[in-house]
């Protein structure tokens, strides 16, 4: 697999969110640059503790720009989050007790977290966010 680049596409209109978004594609590329990554290794580690703190930090601003803005959809899209952190704790977990192929579940999570809330859910408030002025 070949690492990810950013690309202007997949921007949502909001300069911090998108330099948060590219936060995930550097977790992305941490795993794709180490295809031999063990369950217990640094790279995963490494990667785990971003995505704690990406879920931390990201998701709180993500949510108050919503919330502070009436965002129509934030329930939903609140929802998706707490999935995200639920996963992460399952994946901290699993390293915990050396479940086997991790480093393939986290990079596939990843990379669905990505395509799909990234650039299909993240994307459906970038005009929203727009017309109330937000950038």
């Amino acid at each position: 697999m070949q690492e990810i680049i950013w690309a202007e596409k997949s921007s949502v209109g909001v300069a911090k969110l998108d330099e948060q978004h590219k936060i995930l594609i550097g977790m992305i590329n941490k795993l794709i640059r180490d295809p031999q990554a063990a369950t217990r290794s640094e790279t995963v580690s490494d990667v785990l503790g971003e995505m704690t703190d990406y879920a931390l930090k990201h998701f709180a601003y993500e949510e108050n720009l919503m919330v502070d803005s009436d965002y129509p959809r934030s329930k939903e899209h609140i929802k998706e989050h707490l999935a995200f952190r639920e996963t992460t704790g399952k994946f901290c977990s699993a390293t915990a007790i050396d479940v086997s192929g991790i480093p393939e579940m986290l990079l596939e999570h990843l990379s669905q977290w990505l395509t799909h809330h990234i650039l299909e859910i993240d994307m459906a408030y970038k005009a929203f966010f727009q017309e109330q002025g937000v950038r």
